[in-house]
C-alpha cells in the first residue's frame, strides 16, 4: 500500500469513528443548514455545553467541521471534503454490490426463462 493510500485510510478511520456517534451525526446534519454557534447546536440536546463541545472537538479533529472566530462568537461550519472521501471509498463497495445484484438478477431471469420453456413443451 502506498504511503498516500495509508494516510487516506487513516483519515477515513478518524472520519468513520467520528460518524459512529449519533449525536455527532445530528450535529453535522444541523451544520449542513449553515453556520451555528455551540449554544445553538446544543439547543436540541439534553446535554451540557461542555459535552457538546467535546463532540465538536471530535468532529474538528476528523476535519468534518471548522470553527471560526468573530469577536465572542465562534461559529462552526461543515467541512464536506472528508465526507466526500468517505463516500468515494464506500462507492467502491456500492459498485461491487450493484454488480452482484445484477448477476443475481441475470441468474433469476435465466431460471425463470428456462421454466417458461418447460411449460411451453
Amino acid at each position: 500500500m502506498k504511503v498516500e493510500a495509508v494516510a487516506v485510510a487513516d483519515q477515513l478511520s478518524v472520519v468513520f469513528a467520528a460518524l459512529a456517534d449519533p449525536t455527532r451525526r445530528a450535529l453535522l446534519e444541523r451544520l449542513a443548514g449553515g453556520e451555528a454557534t455551540v449554544s445553538a447546536l446544543a439547543e436540541p440536546f439534553d446535554m451540557s455545553l461542555a459535552a457538546v463541545s467535546k463532540h465538536l472537538k471530535v468532529l474538528e479533529r476528523a476535519g468534518l467541521i471548522s470553527r471560526g472566530r468573530d469577536a465572542q462568537w465562534r461559529p462552526c461550519s461543515l467541512e464536506a471534503r472528508p465526507l466526500e472521501q468517505a463516500s468515494d471509498w464506500l462507492g467502491d463497495y456500492r459498485r461491487f454490490w450493484d454488480g452482484k445484484f445484477d448477476q443475481l438478477e441475470d441468474h433469476i431471469n435465466r431460471i425463470a426463462g428456462s421454466g417458461n420453456r418447460k411449460e411451453e413443451s
